[in-house]
Formats: structure tokens, sequence, C-alpha cells
């Protein structure tokens, strides 16, 4: 099936007066069957990328809400297989971009068996790549567009540009208040693509009642240091948030992850979710 890349479809949705709607939700969560009847609603209901997340056991960027969840998701056999299985069967009713966002640990781990075996008595470097190669691979079997590594730095990150754009994948920057410009061109220059994860707030993720003031240094640097589609994250939970921003400093795209998550936990529909957000 041939999908949009991840950039355009948030310029196709800014062309038509529309914010990108990114919902994340950890793989195999509520349930390992609900998942993929949940995904199938969220790109129903105005989900032009969905972010899946690969459970694991020691995340750094989550906070109490996604990790709940992702520690049900674990339970549930939610991994890289679960994904990739599922995917393959269901990829086409889900008329969305997908990115997956996850651990350096997990995304190597998937090949390395296979690696081992394919590059005896050769360098570490080389059984990663190899690794990477195999997974990227099948990533792109079932059309997943692109990866999202919170704990990759930077100076680690030229395998893994090289083999996701061998199958047309693409490694998402993620910025926060944190990253000095600079440090933003860089990723740029590296060769990132698809969007800017830009965190709004230091810290894990979660639902904020508001903003911090900061989010709008990010955004400027953001707009000065790449030519991609800004995607804001971390905290957000109702469209009301972004109407304190600038015309020019407005992302073209939100993320979502506690506020969905604490949402299907109280029994509330994807509908009722996203509703506001298409406004």
């Amino acid at each position: 099936m041939k999908i949009a890349t991840l950039a355009n479809i948030i310029t196709s949705d800014k062309n038509n007066g529309r914010m990108t709607l990114i919902p994340f939700l950890p793989a195999a969560f509520p349930e390992a069957n609900l998942f993929w009847s949940t995904l199938t609603e969220l790109s129903e209901n105005g989900a032009g990328i969905i972010e899946i997340g690969v459970p694991f056991s020691d995340p750094v960027a989550d906070g109490p809400q996604v990790a709940a969840a992702s520690e049900i998701a674990l339970k549930n056999g939610g991994s890289l297989a679960y994904i990739l299985a599922g995917l393959a069967e269901k990829r086409a009713k889900l008329e969305c971009g997908l990115v997956l966002m996850g651990y350096v640990n997990p995304f190597i781990q998937y090949g390395w068996a296979n690696a081992r075996r394919k590059k005896k008595e050769v360098s570490l470097v080389e059984i990663i790549e190899t690794s990477l190669d195999i997974l990227a691979e099948k990533l792109a079997r079932v059309a997943v567009q692109g990866l999202i590594v919170p704990d990759l730095p930077l100076e680690e990150s030229e395998i893994w540009l090289k083999v996701l754009k061998k199958y047309g994948l693409t490694l998402i920057a993620l910025v926060g208040p944190n990253t000095s410009f600079e440090k933003m061109k860089n990723y740029a220059e590296a060769g990132v693509g698809g969007y800017v994860y830009v965190v709004s707030v230091l810290g894990t993720t979660g639902e904020r009642s508001e903003l911090p003031l900061e989010v709008t240094r990010t955004l400027t640097r953001a707009r000065g240091a790449f030519n991609l589609p800004l995607a804001l994250g971390f905290g957000l939970n109702s469209p009301r948030q972004l109407d304190y921003l600038p015309a020019n400093l407005k992302p073209e795209a939100v993320i979502f992850g506690s506020s969905l998550i604490r949402h299907l936990e109280q029994g509330h529909s994807v509908a009722a979710f996203m509703e506001p957000w298409r406004k």
C-alpha cells in the first residue's frame, strides 16, 4: 500500500487549514486485541499520523500515565514482534502515517541473534548495523515510516540514519527546552526527517493544565533550525493550550499520549477524545 510521506501528510493538512493530529498509544494497550481496533478508530477520527509506543521495562522519558500503560502493554505481550505481526494484517485499514517510538535497546535487540549469525567475528558496530537492517526491512514491509528514539544521542545516530534511509524510513528528531539552536542545526544537517518532535517542557510525559512560556523559545529555535514541520508534544490535553502561541510559532502538528490514555482508561470513546481537536 502507498501512504504519503510524514512531511507530506502534515503539509497537506496545513494546506487544508488544520493541524495534523498525532496520537500516541503503547502497543497492546489497553488490551492486545483491542489495541488494533483503537488504532483503526483513531485513524477514522482524524489522526493523520499515529505513534505506536514500543513498551520497554526501563523507560527514561515516560511519565506516570505512559509508564503505567506501557507496563500493562508489556504484560499484554506488546513487543516489536507483536507490532509487526499485527501490522501485516491490519495496516491496510489504517489510512494514516505510522511511526514507532521506543528505546534503543528493543530496536537493536530485535534482529540481534540473526545479525550475530550473519556477522561472525566482526565488530559490534557491524552487528548493530545488521540488526537494524533486519528490523528496518520488516518495518518498511508494513509501511512504518519513521522512528523516534528518545535515548539515542545524535552522536550515535549515523548508523541509524544510514539504515533507515536505505528502506525509505526516517529518524525523527526530539528536541526540547534544553536543546540549543546549534544542536538543532546539527540534527537538521545529519538528515533527520518527517517532522520535529518539539517537547514542550523538561521532564517526563504527562498532562499539564497549561504550557510553560519557555515553549515559545523552543519553537522559535526549532523554526530557525529545521526546514521540517513542527509537532508539539508532552502535556497536551486541550486545543486551548495553544491559543497563546503567536501565529508564526503554532506547530503544524500536535502529539498527545497521556491525555488519550487517561481518556481510554476512563472508558470513553476515541471519537469523543478526538472531536475537540478536529474543530
